[in-house]
């Protein structure tokens, strides 16, 4: 790599000179490559330690000049090879020029702007991809790649200089954080550590101190403990470690919105060593702050922020923080919590309600909560219960009416004051407000307000009304769960007694499936928007919908509520601060797993009668999850002393169960409605009951120090357990559906599944458009989830095959995949995979030969390999008797639709008019229908048929080829390989006479009905030149078995057949020109099929696709072909004549039953997965070609 032209002034420390001419010198670093000694540790030492970039370039060449001391950098090399093209290219190139010169200064000036004239132009040219990164840092990314065996797709986001603790022993090095990995190398006094974690194996990360570790980063696996140390600045490794760790979090959880997240946007500006991905990075990080700050959509991006100070109006002050701009929005937060929030939307002013009232549909958009009358359009202008609580004054509810009136002009009061709407200020004055209880009829505007869904819908007008468009009459999962639970939605409120109630939660409910169908429903949605319903529109509760599921509530209502399960951890966590008396209680009773995820799920509104839980809500909207926390701490606080009593599960839940049930709102103007939670009663008086508002004042008293920040921080770290939780169940629960009949331990399949996961995990880092890297759906069963297509599982076969094949393995790999893709979608599950790789690892020498012999007959063969194969096949199955045989059945499974098609037409022709009259003939004369027959039936058609040898159709000539080729291949780097190679070719003897003997059984059979059935059938024509003395022979040169290419041999004797090869005449290596004679063949048949079969064959290439197996016969020339060659159609052969000659060699039967540890090739598989790159010459220059 050419460098800018730097100084040097001592040449020769640490460095060799290997080349040198007047104006240049080629340097190696000491202690690189061979040798070095102590002097070359020291160094390899030093360059880890002290300088990243030292070991990236290991040769240099500077420029001198003779009456100089000074020396100037050029270029660097990672390589020989690399620095020796430099160093060519100087000597070619400049040389001569340089000569002219007489003035030193000039020479090195000219050297110089030469220099800087290579690199502009080598820049110039990578320009159009984006922003490069600067020099220094695009040598430690190519150095983490080298070091750690990356592909290109693979990019560093940062590196920063720390210790990894070996035992009690700290090692420095350097850290390495990617995309997808986190890395470190250290090198100190000949002791090497490499390590690759990838993000999604990370189950804990964490920042702590202790006596043994200073201030350090612990990274948890499932197989190790990491600390890392002495960081210059741990709090922003720290933080880009979390966000790269939730990055891979989200993968595992969402792979869609996980590859739409992948594009992040390249900033304008560079800065110098902070990567683009860092910078990215930041700026998300930075986004999602703003957004959940201050509620916004989540397409909101920030553009900048400020410190400065805002007028107050309200108290004419000026109060300090920080002003944030975005393309929609400009928001103001105080410095302190509570002091101030402002939101000012940059948009058009919303239509009035007036203007917007003539809508005639009734789920249109409406400015106002006033618009169409009742009878027109009852749910689409206000709630469901100004409807159904009836519209009786104030006055008439005494005390309660008053209280509530007073709430209302507080509210008007705070609306002159602060002003009312999205731009409303938001101060500590709100907060009080809010505990105090918002009044029934601001409570869904301050629901939109709070929760940021008015911004969304008046953004997007009439978005509603077409999903309802769009979503009517449409059939999913999602619409049948809906309808299930359409009734069990409040159904003691009498809003949702009635058809007008269900309906406007229907619409609502599909709308919403219909626009996120990676949610579509879940349980608890129903409730939730059920009581949205009450307070707003059909359009208003549907953006608190949106608002909650994906903003409010991140995760919760997926299929695996994730959300709600690491908030649950952090109940868990927060139980332990600040109830350590109770917390092991409860994990001994197991209690809090029961209760909190339908305390969370329905924000306590299954749990707690309705007008109670409805302030909570009213909280909620306001601040977000902590409140619902801290009621759920001020619960069980409340009860701690009746818990800490309980003697098991049941007894904890009954305790609570009854609490709640009397947790009531005496301020409420609504009537009381019945809470149909549990009727929980005993023996005892029931108990005293709880005010809701006193609830929530000792929740804020005992624990308000909760902080939105620290949630976010606990989430994260609940996020990586739950996540990888829900993996080691999905894991569990695929080994479990695999059968057990499969050979494979507990162990070895756990294994083998992290290894078909990691395989697919890296479509999604580098795969680009592979299928599998966007077919990845959680919603899928656990087994389908995780898939590969025909290249992953080519390099899984080739490093977990045991039977290595050299250049072969990559063919028979493709075959496998065919034979195990049953559903033709090009991708295959974990269970597909294991029962392709049981074949070749369990069972017994019948089960494996049984495996590879499928893997010679299709579908294994692909039609590029087996088109004659296929067609002679084809062929079989016409040329038989007339009665139905059993192996065309058979055949029928593996031709494809296509090549079944013509002769199913022919059946049709010949005998369709026939069979249609008998089967009408049958139905008339059959008595009723037996049921039974049929249940019967069904039941043998469930049964699995475990296939026998019997089942396994007859291998023609061109597959026995195939057959034979594999097995040259297998045997090629066995330590018995001579031994084997005389044992295959004497079976593959044997096995070639069977099939001639065979043949002449079954010619006369064969050619008679031919020739009688010749004008129906209608073969296609010979050729014109064919001879007629082959008339009775069959018809190989109009059969598509023609193509296969190659010489014809004849031998002289019937019953003599070889392999032959088309070797070019008969001059090529392995390629016999010549055929054994008869007394060769008396002599030693077993040697002579040897020689003749094993050189022919011992390399892959020799034997090639068009090499033929002839069944002489002296009866005349063969028939001449479009290819060139011929196979013998009538040949074939059976499983157990295969399985019959190979018992007959030991050791070939030593060979299938010796044991081969999976195990083994598992660990390898995970080496080269995690490989790095050596420091010697070779393999230095193999990384960089």
């Amino acid at each position: 790599m050419w460098l800018g032209p730097e100084e040097v002034l001592v040449a020769n420390a640490l460095w060799v000179t290997e080349r040198a001419n007047p104006f240049f010198v080629l340097q190696r670093r000491r202690g690189h490559g061979k040798g070095g000694g102590l002097t070359g540790l020291l160094v390899g030492t030093l360059d880890v330690v002290l300088d990243s970039s030292a070991r990236v370039a290991p040769y240099r060449i500077l420029h001198q000049t003779q009456d100089s001391q000074v020396y100037w950098t050029v270029a660097c090399g990672s390589s020989r090879k690399e620095i020796t093209k430099h160093w060519e290219w100087l000597e070619n190139n400049l040389l001569q020029t340089l000569s002219i010169f007489d003035n030193e200064e000039d020479i090195t000036t000219f050297v110089k702007g030469k220099i800087h004239g290579i690199i502009a132009e080598e820049n110039k040219n990578l320009q159009p991809q984006g922003d490069e990164d600067p020099g220094k840092f695009k040598e430690a990314e190519l150095k983490m790649r080298k070091q750690f065996g990356m592909p290109e797709g693979e990019k560093l986001v940062n590196y920063y200089s720390c210790s990894y603790w070996k035992g009690r022993v700290p090692r420095q090095g350097w850290l390495y954080l990617s995309v997808n990995h986190l890395c470190f190398y250290s090198f100190l006094l000949g002791k090497e550590v490499s390590l690759v974690v990838q993000w999604v194996d990370v189950t804990r990360l964490e920042k702590n101190a202790t006596l043994l570790f200073p201030e350090s980063i612990r990274v948890d696996t499932r197989d190790q403990e990491l600390f890392f140390s002495m960081f210059l600045n741990i709090g922003e490794t720290f933080k880009l470690m979390e966000q790269l760790a939730n990055l891979a979090m989200r993968q595992l959880l969402d792979s869609e919105g996980f590859l739409e997240e992948k594009a992040l946007p390249r900033p304008t500006r560079p800065h110098r060593n902070i990567s683009a991905l860092k910078r990215d990075l930041d700026a998300r990080a930075k986004n999602e702050c703003y957004r959940a700050t201050f509620r916004l959509p989540r397409d909101e991006r920030l553009d900048g922020h400020t410190g400065c100070t805002l007028w107050t109006p309200f108290n004419k002050l000026h109060i300090p923080g920080q002003m944030f701009i975005s393309s929609n929005y400009i928001c103001f937060a105080s410095k302190e919590e509570d002091a101030c929030h402002l939101i000012i939307p940059l948009r058009e002013r919303p239509p009035a309600p007036a203007e917007a009232a003539d809508q005639p549909s009734p789920t249109s958009p409406l400015g106002g909560r006033q618009g169409s009358s009742v009878q027109e359009a009852p749910t689409a202008s206000q709630g469901l219960l100004k409807l159904f609580q009836g519209n009786s004054p104030m006055e008439d509810l005494g005390a309660k009416g008053a209280k509530e009136k007073m709430k209302e002009e507080s509210w008007d009061i705070h609306f002159f004051e602060y002003g009312r709407g999205v731009c409303m200020y938001r101060t500590a004055k709100t907060r009080e407000l809010v505990l105090k209880g918002i009044p029934e009829s601001l409570r869904g505007e301050l629901w939109l307000l709070f929760s940021g869904a008015w911004n969304e819908m008046v953004t997007h007008p009439g978005y509603y009304a077409e999903l309802v468009e769009k979503s009517m009459g449409k059939y999913s999962l999602a619409t049948e769960e809906i309808e299930r639970d359409l009734h069990r939605s409040m159904p003691e409120h009498p809003a949702f007694q009635n058809e007008l109630g269900i309906a406007a939660l229907r619409r609502v409910l599909t709308a919403y499936a219909f626009r996120n169908p990676t949610i579509g429903y879940c349980q608890a949605m129903n409730i939730v928007t059920s009581v949205l319903l009450l307070y707003g529109s059909e359009e208003e509760a549907f953006w608190l919908l949106v608002a909650l599921c994906e903003r409010m509530l991140p995760d919760y209502y997926n299929t695996r509520v994730v959300g709600a399960l690491v908030d649950q951890g952090i109940f868990e966590e927060l139980t332990r601060d600040f109830l350590p008396q109770l917390s092991e209680k409860m994990q001994d009773l197991g209690v809090i797993s029961s209760i909190s995820l339908s305390w969370f799920l329905t924000l306590f509104l299954s749990v707690m009668p309705f007008e109670s839980a409805v302030v909570i809500v009213d909280c909620f909207f306001y601040e977000g999850i902590k409140v619902i926390l801290q009621v759920a701490l001020a619960i069980l606080d409340a009860n701690m002393e009746q818990l800490l009593g309980c003697g098991d599960e049941g007894e904890a839940m009954t305790v609570l169960g009854r609490y709640l049930d009397n947790v009531v709102n005496k301020q409420s103007v609504s009537p009381p409605i019945p809470h149909l939670h549990a009727l929980l009663t005993s023996g005892d008086d029931p108990p005293a009951e709880v005010d809701i508002f006193d609830l929530l004042k000792v929740s804020y008293e005992k624990f308000s120090s909760l902080r939105a920040d620290d949630i976010e921080q606990m989430r994260f770290k609940q996020r990586l357990k739950v996540i990888q939780s829900l993996e080691d169940t999905a894991k569990r629960s695929v080994v479990r559906a695999i059968p057990g009949d499969i050979g494979f331990s507990i162990e070895e399949l756990e294994d083998l599944y992290m290894v078909f996961k990691a395989k697919h995990l890296a479509s999604q880092y580098w795969g680009g458009s592979r299928p599998t890297a966007v077919r990845r759906d959680p919603s899928l069963p656990y087994l389908e989830q995780y898939r590969i297509d025909a290249s992953q599982f080519r390099e899984l076969f080739t490093s977990l095959t045991p039977w290595a094949c050299g250049t072969h393995t990559p063919v028979l790999a493709g075959r496998m995949f065919r034979l195990l893709d049953e559903n033709r979608d090009s991708l295959i599950n974990f269970k597909e995979f294991v029962t392709g790789m049981s074949g070749m690892y369990h069972g017994d020498l019948t089960d494996k030969l049984k495996a590879l012999y499928k893997l010679h007959l299709p579908p294994a063969l692909s039609p590029e390999e087996a088109e004659s194969a296929l067609e002679a096949t084809h062929y079989f199955t016409e040329d038989s008797s007339s009665e139905a045989s059993p192996l065309a059945s058979d055949l029928d499974l593996f031709l494809p639709w296509e090549a079944q098609e013509t002769p199913r037409q022919e059946e049709q022709e010949r005998g369709g008019n026939e069979d249609g009259q008998e089967k009408r003939g049958e139905e008339k004369a059959t008595s009723p229908p037996d049921y039974r027959h049929y249940l019967r039936m069904w039941a043998k058609e469930k049964e699995v048929q475990k296939e026998t040898i019997k089942d396994l159709p007859k291998m023609n000539q061109e597959q026995f080829i195939e057959l034979c080729k594999t097995l040259y291949n297998m045997f090629s780097e066995d330590p018995m390989e001579q031994a084997l190679y005389h044992a295959i070719a004497t079976v593959a003897s044997l096995l070639l006479r069977i099939g001639e003997v065979g043949k002449k059984f079954a010619a006369p059979t064969g050619r008679k009905p031919r020739a009688g059935a010749a004008e129906e059938d209608e073969p296609p024509a010979p050729d014109p030149t064919q001879d007629p003395a082959l008339e009775l022979q069959p018809p190989a040169a109009g059969d598509p078995q023609s193509k296969a290419g190659g010489d014809t041999h004849l031998g002289k004797a019937p019953q003599e057949t070889q392999v032959v090869g088309d070797g070019g005449g008969g001059e090529g290596r392995g390629s016999p020109s010549q055929l054994l004679s008869d007394d060769e063949t008396k002599d030693d048949m077993s040697m002579s099929s040897y020689s003749v079969v094993s050189t022919g064959s011992l390399q892959c290439e020799d034997l090639a696709d068009d090499t033929v197996l002839v069944g002489a016969e002296a009866r005349g020339p063969p028939a001449p072909t479009r290819g060139g060659g011929t196979v013998d159609t009538d040949w074939c052969i059976s499983f157990e004549q295969i399985l019959a000659s190979i018992l007959t060699e030991s050791v070939l039967v030593n060979f299938f039953e010796k044991r081969v540890d999976i195990g083994l090739k598992i660990k390898d598989q995970k080496k080269v997965e995690r490989q790095f790159s050596t420091s010697s010459d070779l393999e230095q220059s193999g990384v960089s070609g």
